[in-house]
């Protein structure tokens, strides 16, 4: 029997159950409401909860109608908090064809059709017509990844701020914990200076009127305007590249970019987060299951990280297609042992617990503890890849924290068997933490993202050359021989990514029939928004060269490229031009 004042309420009746006439925080969500910290609404939800204000949660409201769920908890007494869920609402509704979605992992059941097309701007628009005085903050990856002008392939142009449409009056973007607490802050405390010390937050964007250009502390970009790029695909590739470039600064500068009569302002994030600060996340008083009210109900996306544990944060690969790094930042923090080891108790108390861990990783499962040796070197580093196209030679690789962590978890007499489940990055490994993983911490296949073939593809994706993967290949089949393993290595490609050419497929086809690959995890590329390779796609150049860029746009295109994953069922010098229907799509964003 579930107690439903552990969870935040979601119910007037709810709000009832805990004697309360209102609430500080009202947080709408595209996700349904799962109580447990790999899902950004509980996490932000617990951080208010945990600072003292009161909380409620409106899982996936029905928009449709008399927008009834907008108004059963009435009005905040601080501001609502709107997320469209932990993937771009977009990216959740349609595959790479453009297609829509039959399932929604986030959803009871899988169903689909439970949040709004651009969700985000939909929420707010609502709830700006019901109640036009009340402040909304939005968050989560789809507005963390629409804060500037930015090319939304669905609709095929470039969008200004997410803020223009939506209205809203911050935007958090990143991971929002310290800027939540710092907003509700402000407001509760009112007065006339309000506004002024809500454009203080760090890691937030507003629009302004009249923003200071000059003086005033730490260092502005402007950037050029929303129109300008909307005339000039250079312009919007000049841009991104200025972007990204402030964002991989430990010190970045405020950025300001001109819409219309108005001025998007993106405050500087905060410091990395500590060790001791992600600790006291995860050490919030999560229930680890979806809220009562799915009682029986399947939630593909809970089933999937129930029983798992991520390790860290943080990203510093770089990958031109991925938002993790643009999203949780290029700097890792790392949980302590300590409080890894409290959260897998905490699982292992859970009824449907069989002994199993899905995951022991993070954003890469083998970067957790890594940092530059020498950190004032970082801090004036704006390389976007810490490993691409070499590793930095500042880098600590030193993979016997991740190590003793990994025998500790083993020694748990509870642990039947822990698996990394999280994506590896094979160009960041040494022969003690490749041995200990392949050995002991796969689940019979290891998945992994070379993700092409081609070493000229491969650059502009920024991943390692094909010839190391190929010597990881060696190694993996060595260790499983030795250890007497029968195991499988089971890659990830792209189709259709900015630069690839159908040469560049058919020379994946033909390395993936001399390794007797049958692809079983493959994607077409899908343009989603503030990524390198979505600039590509869009504007036919590379921001960092302003070189041409080939791009597969047109379906046929496309489908042509997505046809050489399939060798096996035709010739290679006669691909077809249809995609097999048996195809499964990938799409790359943060958990």
């Amino acid at each position: 029997m579930y107690n439903l004042k552990a969870y935040l309420p979601t119910t007037k009746k709810e709000l009832q159950l805990r004697g309360w006439n209102e609430v500080d925080v009202i947080l709408f969500s595209g996700d349904a409401y799962i109580d447990h910290p790999a899902f950004g609404a509980a996490v932000i939800g617990r951080v208010l909860e945990h600072a003292g204000y009161k909380v409620a949660i409106v899982p996936q409201p029905d928009w449709r109608g008399d927008h009834r769920d907008f108004t059963k908890l009435g009005r905040p007494r601080l501001f609502f908090a709107i997320t469209a869920g932990s993937m771009d609402s977009m990216v959740n509704h349609y595959t790479a064809a453009k297609r829509l979605r039959s399932d929604d992992a986030y959803t009871p059941e899988g169903k689909a059709g439970m949040r709004p097309d651009y969700c985000t701007i939909t929420y707010c628009n609502i709830l700006k017509q019901l109640y036009p005085d009340v402040p909304i903050v939005i968050g989560g990856i789809e507005a963390s990844m629409r804060r500037l002008t930015h090319y939304d392939y669905w609709s095929d142009r470039l969008m200004p701020s997410i803020l223009v449409d939506s209205k809203a009056d911050l935007l958090v973007y990143g991971m929002g914990e310290k800027q939540i607490v710092e907003i509700a802050d402000a407001i509760s405390q009112g007065g006339n200076e309000e506004n002024e010390k809500l454009h203080c937050i760090p890691q937030t964007a507003y629009l302004a009127n009249h923003p200071s250009l000059q003086g005033g502390d730490g260092d502005k970009l402007v950037l050029r305007s929303h129109e300008e790029a909307l005339h000039s695909k250079r312009v919007h590739a000049e841009n991104f590249r200025l972007i990204e470039t402030e964002s991989n600064k430990i010190h970045a500068a405020t950025i300001i970019q001109p819409v219309g009569n108005q001025y998007v302002v993106v405050n500087p994030p905060y410091p990395t987060m500590t060790t001791e600060e992600l600790d006291a996340i995860y050490d919030l008083p999560f229930q680890y299951h979806p809220h009562p009210k799915y009682k029986g109900k399947h939630i593909p996306a809970y089933e999937m990280i129930r029983f798992s544990v991520c390790m860290h944060r943080g990203c510093f690969g770089g990958c031109s297609f991925c938002t993790i790094s643009t999203h949780q930042g290029k700097q890792i923090t790392s949980r302590s042992e300590t409080n890894i080891l409290r959260q897998i108790s905490i699982l292992k108390d859970l009824p449907e617990w069989k002994g199993y861990l899905s995951d022991l990783g993070g954003p890469s499962a083998n970067m957790y503890g890594m940092h530059g040796t020498d950190l004032s070197l970082c801090e004036k580093c704006a390389r976007p890849s810490c490993l691409c196209p070499t590793i930095c030679k500042n880098l600590n690789q030193d993979f016997k924290p991740l190590l003793h962590i990994y025998n500790k978890v083993n020694q748990l007499p509870y642990i039947k068997k822990a698996f990394v489940g999280s994506g590896i990055r094979y160009d960041l490994m040494n022969e003690a933490y490749g041995k200990q993983l392949i050995t002991h911490h796969v689940s019979g296949r290891l998945k992994v993202a070379p993700e092409h073939t081609s070493d000229s593809v491969l650059k502009i994706m920024r991943k390692p050359s094909w010839a190391q993967y190929e010597r990881f290949h060696l190694f993996f089949e060595q260790v499983n021989a030795q250890a007497g393993l029968r195991q499988q290595l089971i890659p990830y490609f792209i189709s259709s990514h900015p630069g690839c050419t159908n040469q560049d497929m058919q020379h994946l086809a033909e390395q993936c029939k001399k390794l007797h690959y049958r692809p079983e995890q493959v994607q077409d590329f899908t343009p989603t928004p503030m990524t390198l390779a979505t600039t590509m796609f869009y504007t036919g150049l590379n921001p960092y060269t302003m070189q041409p860029v080939y791009v597969a746009k047109t379906k046929e295109e496309k489908q042509k490229q997505n046809s050489y994953f399939f060798w096996w069922k035709q010739p290679l010098s006669k691909a077809k031009n249809n995609t097999p229907t048996h195809n499964k799509q990938r799409i790359y964003h943060p958990k």
